[in-house]
């Protein structure tokens, strides 16, 4: 259940579920956009604007904090409740061809989710003002263009289901994107929770959504609904989690009509909305592929695989994701502070991810084996490869919320563009010659070898150069290669039990933490001294 949406997700997140260079090096015809943007807002309403707001309790700087801690709270205890749930599916009700199934319906579900609000919703987000005053017109839009995507895929649904290759999934991607229609809903009063570091109510909602999803999801399962279990589950959720949101972020809920609104938040949504769908697109054209090129079963392996490989995205990277565009947000103005809070940011979620990707990697085929049974060893294959994707794709991610935050959205098309015309031939070859293993290869091959090349110098001409992100990266990758020896050291020492797998474990943990331990202060934001660096808050 790891590739499931929660509804109404953070801002840019992809995938979560998504949802980060100086004003001087800005691309002119997006800030062009910015403009237009704000100044079409401020001309269509500037009657209902609210002079006597008062001014934040708490500064820039405490409410990340503050949000970035329960966020990781939240998306902890989330994931390892999706994890629990999997290992119980996995186990005792479903096999690889119903978790093929699954996956595509939820690969054409996150296709239709990264562009079903028209890229609108941001605005609530990223505007500086007072966005009460054109959240009706968001959710109109965000209603309508959901609505219309989802009659298009219920109509199309056979023949989609069968271009990649799973013909009886038609009925499960019917169901599971009613979600498309409900997230649509969401977008105005999820991005107001967003907007205001409101993370500890978004875990209230998320702990609701998981409750009843699993709960639906276990029961239909068990009565032996297969793939449909997922499907009806996460409408559940659904509903639950838009419930909540209206309920945390009272009167957003409300539809209305400005003209020339819908147009402001058209220019300045469909960009983003386009680079959504690439980047979505980067991330689910692989079970496309494998669909297609294989069967349900390898599919499911892969999906296993795939889901595994996303543990440390989603539980460290999601949870930053929910805070890092609204708090780049706020520094796009300041240069050196936008470069100095992006260097940090990186720095935390590599020295968190690096060692879970190192272990789930170098002791694959032991720990798929102890979680899921000897029926999903094949799954082992693909995973070191997808790892090393994973935590490609952190930085990525990172840098694609910096690039939105700040109005780079042209440069962020043409790397999700490039990244995604790259990746298409060479995962169809991967899929047709090697299988899962080539395909999750010809990721790796892709992401490393050109699109990293690509991000780095769209950061460079916003202003964060390259020793920012070497100075982010030295100590977790000095301290993984140090895990990987110590994992092979001991292997042939110890042996393959359990007992030997938690002691190498253990052991390969503590080498990294000796290692990374030189990074403390430049990640806790301190200098040597115990000051506190200077932000702009």
């Amino acid at each position: 259940m790891e590739r499931a949406p929660v509804t109404a997700p953070a801002a840019g997140a992809p995938p979560g579920t998504a949802g980060v260079p100086a004003p001087a090096a800005r691309d002119t015809a997006v800030t062009g956009t910015e403009t237009a943007l704000a100044a079409d807002l401020e001309a269509a309403d500037a009657a209902s604007a609210d002079a006597g707001a008062a001014p934040a309790p708490r500064t820039l700087g405490q409410k990340v904090t503050s949000a970035a801690r329960w966020s990781l709270v939240n998306t902890v205890v989330m994931r390892l409740g999706n994890f629990a749930t999997g290992i119980i599916l996995a186990r005792f009700v479903l096999g690889p061809a119903a978790w093929g199934v699954y996956g595509i319906a939820q690969t054409v579900l996150l296709v239709l989710l990264s562009a079903n609000e028209l890229g609108v919703g941001l605005a609530i987000v990223r505007w500086e003002g007072d966005a009460r005053r054109f959240a009706p017109t968001v959710l109109t839009l965000s209603a309508i263009s959901s609505c219309v995507l989802y009659t298009a895929l219920f109509l199309s649904a056979p023949t989609v289901a069968g271009l990649l290759g799973s013909p009886e999934a038609s009925g499960v991607l019917r169901v599971m994107c009613l979600c498309v229609v409900l997230d649509g809903l969401a977008q105005v009063p999820a991005g107001f929770l967003t907007r205001e570091f409101a993370q500890g109510k978004r875990m209230v909602i998320d702990a609701l959504n998981f409750v009843l999803s699993t709960a639906v999801t276990l029961l239909l399962a068990f009565e032996g609904w297969g793939a449909m279990a997922f499907a009806w589950g996460a409408v559940a959720g659904n509903v639950a989690a838009l419930i909540g949101c209206c309920l945390a972020a009272p009167g957003t809920l409300r539809f209305g009509w400005n003209p020339e609104q819908a147009r402001a938040l058209l220019r300045f949504g469909l960009p983003l909305a386009g680079a959504s769908m690439l980047a979505l697109g980067v991330v689910n054209v692989d079970t496309m592929v494998v669909g297609s090129t294989t069967d349900k079963v390898a599919l499911g392996f892969y999906v296993l695989a795939f889901n595994m490989s996303g543990w440390p995205v989603r539980i460290i990277s999601e949870a930053a994701r929910r805070v890092s565009f609204a708090g780049f947000s706020r520094l796009a103005d300041s240069p050196q502070a936008l470069a100095q809070g992006f260097s940090r940011a990186l720095g935390v979620l590599i020295t968190g991810t690096v060692p879970l990707c190192v272990l789930l990697g170098l002791l694959a085929g032991p720990i798929v084996t102890l979680v899921y049974g000897d029926q999903w060893l094949p799954a082992a294959g693909a995973l070191p490869w997808l790892m090393v994707l994973g935590l490609t794709r952190i930085g990525c991610e990172l840098a694609y919320d910096c690039l939105v935050a700040i109005g780079q959205r042209r440069s962020l098309i043409m790397v999700q563009g490039l990244w995604l015309v790259a990746l298409i031939p060479v995962l169809i070859v991967a899929g047709r010659t090697g299988g899962i293993v080539a395909v999750a290869q010809g990721h790796v091959l892709v992401a490393g070898g050109l699109v990293v090349p690509v991000f780095l110098f769209a950061l460079r001409r916003g202003g964060i150069g390259l020793r920012s992100i070497a100075r982010a990266c030295v100590w977790p990758f000095f301290g993984g290669a140090v895990m990987a020896a110590v994992i092979f050291g001991l292997e042939g020492v110890l042996g393959d039990s359990r007992l030997a797998l938690l002691a190498g474990g253990t052991a390969a943990l503590a080498a990294y933490v000796l290692c990374v331990l030189p990074s403390r202060d430049f990640l806790r934001g301190t200098t040597p001294g115990g000051g506190r660096h200077r932000r702009t808050a």
